[in-house]
């Protein structure tokens, strides 16, 4: 009775409709715009995914430039007077370089500018240098980030979809981050 049970189960699973069983999110061919932190694809075409062993290896021999993308809000215009305003910590891959705002699907030109002025700052100007991004595990805006430095010629880039959030489990060590600072800053 169980073994019918079972394969009954197994049948079923099969025979429901794609939108029911478990997949992986699909590569886009473009950029995700919305619900950044959500499952990510477990690809990205002309990047190489990193596991946590594979991106610790690539930071202790220093063989490649480590790049945060995770968002940070920005301080409030027009605060009243008096108000105290601290920005949330960020801990992050140390040595790495922070360009917050970076992922997302959309860019306006000066972001968008800011990013590539980052990306070559950490390249130190070598399209083939190895570049390894990243922020949050199921996060999209590392993905973004990633596919958008392929698209402005990145030849060496490498995706580390577990972030910090794989980089503390594995009890790595983190550094007090500061982002570089924006265009509007």
């Amino acid at each position: 009775m169980r073994r019918r049970l079972a394969v009954a189960f197994v049948a079923a699973a099969l025979l429901a409709p794609a939108s029911a069983q478990q997949q992986e999110p699909f590569e886009p061919e473009g950029y995700r715009t919305d619900n950044y932190r959500a499952p990510v694809p477990a690809t990205l075409a002309g990047a190489r995914v990193l596991t946590t062993a594979e991106a610790e290896a690539i930071w202790r021999a220093r063989s490649g430039a480590f790049i945060d993308v995770l968002p940070r809000a920005p301080k409030p215009k027009n605060l009243p007077e008096g108000t105290v305003w601290r920005d949330a910590p960020r801990k992050n891959i140390p040595g790495s370089i922070w360009l917050p705002d970076t992922g997302y699907g959309t860019l306006p030109p000066a972001m968008d500018d800011y990013f590539q002025r980052g990306l070559a700052r950490a390249a130190h100007g070598d399209r083939a240098a190895l570049l390894v991004i990243y922020c949050l595990a199921d996060c999209w805006m590392s993905w973004n980030a990633a596919k958008r430095a392929l698209a402005y010629g990145y030849a060496n880039i490498a995706w580390y979809p577990d972030g910090t959030d794989g980089w503390e489990r594995a009890k790595l060590p983190t550094d007090e981050a500061q982002p570089e600072l924006r265009p509007e800053q």
